[in-house]
């Protein structure tokens, strides 16, 4: 199985974070793209509701440039587990059968509750760990350093407690 050198993936994100800044003039993130379709599938259901909302007059529900930021996330998350030889479909990854066992159910339970959590936080931060870690950062906004810190702080104390201090 080939892997990324961790040296040339950084330096191609920091490639990236400067051509978006070029050529968008925005910063790089992902979560607001997940309340967005949210806000399209509300729309689709209730009409004129979610217009009057006041975070999607903020945040308009569309398919915007971030929207299809994350379907490329996606398909090249897909294409370069295929290429390097490591696609495959896991229902409960080795280390949390491990740790909880093998039941498919938990393991769906645990994600659907960690992505809801993780979808909040990001909200309740201003953005995600890519809007924060990597464009925030590199624009040194103090705020986006202290939620990356947290981001990451928060990160390591839930797998120490999850799994172990000893596996970290």
């Amino acid at each position: 199985m080939a892997t990324w050198s961790p040296y040339i993936a950084g330096a191609g994100i920091g490639v990236l974070i400067w051509t978006v800044f070029l050529l968008s003039d925005h910063p790089l993130g992902c979560s607001t793209s997940f309340s967005s379709t949210a806000g399209m599938i509300e729309s689709a259901c209730s009409k004129g509701k979610t217009a009057a909302m006041p975070y999607y007059r903020k945040f308009v529900p569309a398919a915007d440039w971030y929207w299809i930021l994350v379907v490329g996330v996606v398909i090249g998350g897909f294409l370069s587990a295929y290429f390097s030889g490591s696609l495959s479909v896991v229902t409960v990854p080795p280390m949390f059968a491990a740790a909880f066992g093998p039941s498919v159910a938990l393991r769906l339970a645990v994600a659907l509750i960690g992505g809801i959590l993780i979808g909040l936080g990001a909200r309740w931060a201003g953005g995600c760990t890519s809007g924060h870690g990597i464009s925030g950062s590199l624009q040194l906004s103090l705020s986006s350093w202290v939620a990356a810190i947290c981001f990451f702080a928060g990160g390591i104390i839930v797998a120490g407690l999850l799994y172990g201090f000893g596996v970290i």
